[in-house]
């Protein structure tokens, strides 16, 4: 879950004065990484196998 505490050790962390767009990659890529433990946590993942059918199927 995104919290404001993550939200705020993300900007911290960043350099003094950052652009707008580094902030704004930043702090989506924290909510994609949340998001993939999450589903992670919940079983929504793929194994091996799965991912290389997919790749296949991709490469047709």
């Amino acid at each position: 879950m995104l919290t404001k505490e993550k939200i705020q050790k993300t900007i911290q962390s960043l350099p003094e004065n950052p652009d707008i767009e580094l902030v704004i990659e930043n702090l989506i890529l924290l909510d994609k990484i949340e998001q993939g433990i999450k589903d992670a946590d919940e079983g929504k993942v793929y194994n091996y196998d799965q991912v290389r059918d997919e790749i296949k199927k991709w490469l047709k």
